[in-house]
């Protein structure tokens, strides 16, 4: 539970692998119990942006810290996060123990700046239950078969208009899952106290009643 001032917020934790549907979950909980959510992939995603636009190597800490200091909530809403450039290079820095303890401070703020007056804060990622939350009451951890999140993918992509090949993503995610789960710093595992929640058969209203109850 968080303080903020004499209000208390309990913290809702959800995690899970790549094209699960974490996104879209934690934005219908977040809209259904009208509470922040923070989409700790944003801020990865919003560093690697910043790092392109400015050209900033992958290794280069110091200007990749002094960005990850400087982030604004109009660098988190950028419609410029969502493409596999700006995917491959927040997969890079997210591995690398300093940015993540420097992210930490941002997360564990965000109840605190964003969430007075609220029952819930809602975070979502890959080891919100495990690293950032440890204490949290409420950790949700999701999972779909792998083809099936592939298909969803390919059907997300293919609605934007923009072209895509099932087998290239199905492979992308497999290749993502193995880097998540076998990385040293903060491993892609459940946390021994959340609720595993399989999602392969079920669409959003359903995975939405089951978190709900």
């Amino acid at each position: 539970i968080i303080y903020c001032n004499t209000l208390m917020v309990e913290i809702i934790t959800i995690d899970g692998p790549a094209s699960v549907g974490k996104s879209t979950l934690a934005k219908r909980i977040s809209s259904h119990y009208k509470s922040p959510l923070l989409n700790s992939g944003r801020l990865y995603r919003a560093i690697a942006l910043k790092m392109k636009i400015k050209k900033i190597r992958i290794n280069d800490r110091t200007e990749i810290i002094k960005i990850a200091r400087l982030l604004s909530d109009n660098d988190m809403r950028s419609n410029n996060l969502f493409n596999s450039g700006i995917e491959k290079i927040a997969s890079q820095i997210s591995a690398r123990e300093y940015l993540r303890d420097e992210l930490k401070v941002y997360q564990r703020e965000f109840p605190k700046k964003y969430a007075k007056g609220k029952r819930f804060a809602i975070i979502e990622g890959r080891d919100i239950g495990t690293e950032i939350f440890p204490e949290a009451k409420y950790k949700i951890f999701m999972w779909a078969d792998v083809k099936i999140r592939a298909k969803r993918r390919h059907d997300q992509i293919i609605k934007k208009g923009e072209k895509a090949r099932l087998k290239q993503i199905y492979n992308e995610i497999i290749a993502r899952d193995n880097k998540d789960l076998n990385r040293k710093i903060a491993p892609l595992k459940p946390a021994a106290n959340s609720v595993l929640l399989d999602t392969s058969y079920l669409d959003i209203e359903q995975s939405l009643n089951k978190i709900k109850n």
